[in-house]
């Protein structure tokens, strides 16, 4: 496997934090859905600093964050639909 663990980094940053969760930002702000707008930008903040864990090679970091991330997008995503 390579070991240039910036491509992936740069990847997450902006493929996770910025298309997939801007996306729900987007949607929780047109329908007005404050709690669902919070979570989802804790989640694109926890998906950022995540790729910057592993530009420094911090694993266990990494898939804390990753995991956090999700389930903030997971609680964002439940807020807006109900």
């Amino acid at each position: 496997m390579e070991d240039n663990y910036e491509k992936y980094a740069i990847a997450v940053i902006i493929v996770f934090g910025a298309v997939i969760i801007g996306g729900l930002m987007a949607a929780t702000i047109a329908f007005g859905d404050r709690s669902g707008f919070l979570f989802a930008l804790g989640s694109a903040t926890a998906a950022w600093i995540a790729g910057h864990a592993m530009l420094f090679d911090r694993p266990r970091f990494y898939g804390g964050l990753i995991v956090i991330a999700t389930l903030m997008a997971i609680a964002a995503t439940i807020t807006l639909v109900t």
